[in-house]
């Protein structure tokens, strides 16, 4: 009973269903063009998208290589200004420092040579002055070797003064140097020094056989014997002691002052 209610209840509603199925027509979907889709998707709408409509492809390709051309010369030429700029620049910073670099080095060598050049009459100032204290240095020793002499022969003469015996000393030693002693012999002397010593010593003035020389100067002495002459008087001797000090003080050349 309860059933048979609910069927009559949706009776009229199934009924609608049923008609409405049958008079429902079929519609097909449109699917918007792939060029629409594009443009749409690249933001190619309105003008843009009209014109690329109107143009076949052909002419659509070319346009599209000439902006690719043109992006291409612009970009190069961009870069390419760009690059003369930075070479510019980097030539202008690589041109400095090396003109720096050689700059200094030109200059030092300049600097060099001036000073060489102005010290010239420096050197020449240098080497007067070294040859002045030279000769300076040779006349100071020639005159102490002077005054030595100078000195020397007086201390001698007084010392004959005071004692003219002093010669027979000499006569000795030159007498010890031979092998023996002579048969014959003879002393010869200043004559004022033979008045001297034949005073003072008189037997061994009659036993040397001193004799007077006027030809002797002071101080002089000369042994004879039968077989040698020998000079023992005091300018030998000074003579001998000068020359060891002229060698000394005095070098034989001009380049062993210098050194």
């Amino acid at each position: 009973m309860h059933k048979e209610n609910q069927k009559s209840v949706f009776a009229p509603l199934n009924s609608r269903r049923a008609a409405a199925r049958q008079s429902a027509v079929p519609r097909q979907h449109k699917f918007p063009p792939l060029r629409k889709s594009w443009q749409k998707a690249n933001g190619l709408t309105g003008e843009s998208g009209d014109l690329m409509q109107a143009l076949d492809p052909a002419e659509y390709q070319k346009q599209l290589m000439d902006g690719f051309q043109d992006g291409l010369n612009r970009g190069f030429a961009q870069g390419l200004e760009e690059g003369k700029e930075e070479g510019y620049q980097e030539g202008v910073n690589t041109g400095f420092e090396e003109g720096m670099r050689k700059g200094f080095a030109e200059g030092k060598l300049a600097g060099k040579q001036q000073f060489i050049d102005a010290a010239e009459p420096l050197d020449s100032l240098t080497a007067q002055l070294q040859r002045y204290l030279d000769g300076y240095e040779l006349r100071r020793r020639e005159e102490l070797l002077q005054l030595v002499e100078k000195v020397t022969r007086q201390v001698i003469r007084c010392e004959l003064t005071l004692q003219p015996t002093q010669l027979l000393t000499l006569v000795e030693e030159a007498l010890s140097s031979l092998p023996q002693i002579p048969d014959q012999l003879k002393v010869y002397l200043n004559p004022e020094e033979f008045r001297r010593i034949s005073e003072a010593e008189p037997e061994k003035a009659r036993e040397w056989g001193l004799c007077a020389d006027a030809d002797a100067a002071p101080g002089e002495c000369r042994v004879v014997t039968d077989t040698s002459e020998m000079d023992v008087g005091c300018q030998h001797r000074l003579d001998q002691c000068m020359d060891v000090l002229q060698s000394s003080l005095l070098p034989d050349t001009a380049d062993e002052l210098v050194a």
